[in-house]
Parts: structure tokens; sequence; C-alpha cells
């Protein structure tokens, strides 16, 4: 029997045997921590806190800016100093309330409890009051998503553990440490919803973690533990779904129009803390990896930490190095500066010491139809990007334009060595903010 998988795909080299044997190792915060107070999609958050104020580890800073928006918590403890713009990875500039580390690590109390005994509006409540966002690189409110119209028509709670990006092994390591974590926070998301069963999807290049996961869950007959084949996108979501439940959605619709509710593995274990332990959401795992990198490795870094302290941590990078990415080479973000706070959604830091994309010299379309046999969507990519070079709207539109994922499947496949993806995605920006516009 094959393995589930979608129409589509590439078949990069994953350069995760760098450190998916490397244990997470916990990431010691520097002298400042900057917090944006937009760490996830909707509304920034709003500061509650002033200069000269003092704040403890895991007590709120900032308080969701409206219900598609989340909270934001010190990752330390210490002393306000003031507001500061940031550069983020995507290369935009955001306010981030600075804190000075004072290094007692003074804690708040944390309010756990028996999550079988709340009632469903309590458990959101406390998903979202710890600030918990979508953590694969999208940053969706978790309460937002956990809160559909229709509840009796969600049928399956799925957790990505497809990881399907090269390079990063967050995810991987978490399923290897603490599958408790996954397994419990799926029970306590299924018990939001009577008619749901979960669904762990992992590719078949992590055996061990299917293992893992199966052990954790037998004997519970409303999980099921999915192999998926391993091709990237695996872990976009249209194709989770369309691979494990054989239902499609575009990009008008949402995962709940198909009955399904997607979260990736470190959000999954992000809700059992919050309403178990009662623990906001305030470090993550992230990987330090690429060929560039002394020593790569998967670490617990406290959110605000400087990308710079966190590569100075993981044995920094070796001289010459030509490209520093923020999340994985596929979806990530490029970035020219270390100067960069971690956010609830950093998955990876890669460092390469060949760039070989800014090496690559573009030339004309040879009509051999690669990207169209790469793309999950089924789109034409090299049609849709000569219209968004000419900047032809309407074109772009009625060709479906905005289906399109911005996988980059498209460019790792094009022998002519086109930017195919990178004119998709300008050009998606700009309908979107034209839809914006005219509401």
């Amino acid at each position: 029997m094959g393995f589930l998988t979608f129409k589509g795909g590439v078949h990069p080299n994953d350069g995760k045997s760098l450190s998916k044997d490397q244990a997470i190792q916990n990431a010691v915060a520097g002298d400042k921590l900057y917090f944006s107070v937009s760490q996830h999609i909707g509304a920034p958050a709003k500061p509650i806190v002033e200069k000269g104020d003092r704040v403890l580890r895991g007590q709120m800073i900032a308080e969701a800016g409206g219900f598609v928006s989340a909270p934001v918590f010190s990752s330390v403890s210490g002393t306000v100093t003031g507001i500061e713009k940031m550069r983020m990875p995507a290369g935009n500039l955001m306010d981030c309330i600075v804190v000075e580390n004072d290094r007692k690590n003074e804690e708040i109390e944390y309010e756990e409890a028996d999550w079988h005994s709340l009632s469903k509006e309590e458990i959101l409540d406390r998903i979202k009051k710890a600030g918990v966002v979508g953590m694969g690189g999208a940053g969706f409110p978790t309460h937002v998503k956990l809160s559909p119209k229709d509840p009796d028509a969600i049928d399956f709670i799925q957790v990505n553990g497809a990881e399907c990006e090269p390079y990063l092994t967050s995810d991987y390591r978490m399923m290897m440490e603490h599958p408790d974590r996954v397994a419990e926070g799926l029970r306590i998301m299924l018990s939001l919803f009577p008619h749901a069963k979960g669904q762990i999807c992992i590719e078949n290049n992590k055996m061990d973690c299917v293992e893992k996961m199966q052990k954790e869950t037998a004997g519970d007959a409303n999980i099921e533990v999915h192999v998926m084949k391993t091709k990237y996108p695996q872990g976009a979501e249209r194709m989770l779904i369309y691979a494990n439940t054989g239902r499609s959605i575009n990009s008008s619709m949402l995962p709940a129009d198909a009955g399904c509710i997607v979260d990736n593995i470190a959000t999954v274990a992000a809700v059992y803390d919050a309403v178990a332990l009662g623990k906001p959401l305030m470090e993550r795992i992230v990987t330090v990896t690429g060929d560039a990198a002394n020593h790569p490795g998967n670490y617990l870094a406290p959110t605000g930490m400087l990308f710079s302290e966190l590569i100075e941590q993981a044995g920094g990078l070796k001289e010459g190095y030509e490209k520093l990415i923020s999340g994985g080479p596929m979806m990530g973000f490029s970035v020219f500066t270390t100067q960069i706070p971690l956010t609830k959604t950093s998955g990876g830091i890669l460092a390469m010491m060949k760039d070989e994309v800014a090496a690559a010299e573009p030339s004309a379309c040879i009509n051999c139809g690669r990207c169209v046999s790469a793309c999950p969507e089924h789109l034409i990519p090299t049609r849709l990007s000569v219209y968004a070079d000419h900047n032809d709207k309407q074109r772009f539109m009625e060709h479906d334009g905005m289906e399109c994922c911005e996988c980059g499947s498209c460019t790792f496949v094009c022998p002519a060595k086109r930017q195919l993806a990178q004119s998709i995605k300008s050009m998606r920006k700009i309908c979107l903010a034209d839809r914006k516009k005219k509401k």
C-alpha cells in the first residue's frame, strides 16, 4: 500500500541529518529581549506595561488587540526599558517591548488544571489567554481556529507532523522527546468537537516518530497515526488535508469548510501547556542549522531573544558564509542582519556557505512544463509569472493566481532558474491589498 500524498510537489535535499539527532538544548536569554507586539496574524497586541515596570517570566506585557489577535508574554524577569522598532524576518519594522533581563528568572505562578473537568469555554479561554498561535509559520491565533461557526461539522483534527521544509527538525525533536505533550494536546482539542477524530500526520522519513506517536496513542480509538509520502510541500495545509481525507479546499475556503482543523506539532504541545499547566507561549524550539553552522542543533529558546545570541550559543557561523535565512530554504526569508528577535513563529535559522539563488542567472523560459508538473495546486506558474511581471492583474486572477500556496516548488525545478514564485508572491500581495481597499 502506498503512502498518503498529493499530485505534484518536489524532492529537495532535506538536509535534516545535520540536526535531527541533536537533542533539545536550553538557550540562555541575553541582556535585553525584544518582544514584538505582532507575532501572529491579526491585530497587533497592545502594550500594558510602561518604561520602568518590573516584569516576571510568564507575565503578560501586551494584551490581545481584538478577537483575531494574541497576547504577548515576557520570557524573562526584568525591567521594561521602553518600546523600540526592530527589524523582523520579512524585512518590516515592528514595535517591540524591550525588557532588560535581570537574570533572576523569577516567574509568575501558573494555575494548573485537570482539563477533563473544564468546559469547552474554559478550555478555549485558557488557550486564548496563553497567547497560543500557529507555530508552523502562519501564526493564526489558535483559539480562533478552534472556534468555527459549526463545531458539529468538524470531522478531523489533524496534527501536522510532516515538517516537510528542508533542514528544520524542531517538530521532529518535539515528537521524539515529548510525544506525551503532543498526544495530550490533541486529546484536549478533540474534546471541543463531539464528532471529530484525530489524525497525526507524519512523513515516512520519520518512522521513529510514527512509532513514538503510535505508542503514545495506543488504545485511543479516536486517534490515528497516518504515514505520508516524503515530499515537499506535504505539510502545506491544503496538501495535508487532501492526502489524509481526500477533501479539497481553495484559497477562498478555510479548512473548517472541509470539516478539518489543522495545527502543527509545536502548536498542539503548546495547547497542552496552556490548558493543563496554565503556561503561556513564551518559548519555542528553534533549529539552528546549515552547512555554515558550526554546531547545528535544536534549542528551546525564549521569545524576544536575538538571532545573534542564539547563533552564538550554537557555536557561531563559519567564516565567509553567504546566506542567512529565517526559516527553511523553500519558504523562509533571507535576512541581512542577525539583530532580529525570535517570535512565536521562529522555527529555524539556516546558514549557508553559498548563496546559490543569487549566483543563478535566469534565462528565457524553455517551455519544458516542469513547473506545471511540480505545482501542487495544478497551476501554470510560468504563465502566472509573466502576468505578474507585466502587472496584468486581470489575467493573473483569471488564471487562478490567487490559488498559489507560495511553496516555491516551481522555482526549485525551473531549469532556466527563473524566480517564478517570487513574481507570483508579489502579485498575490498586490491583489490582496486591492481586495482590502474595496472592503
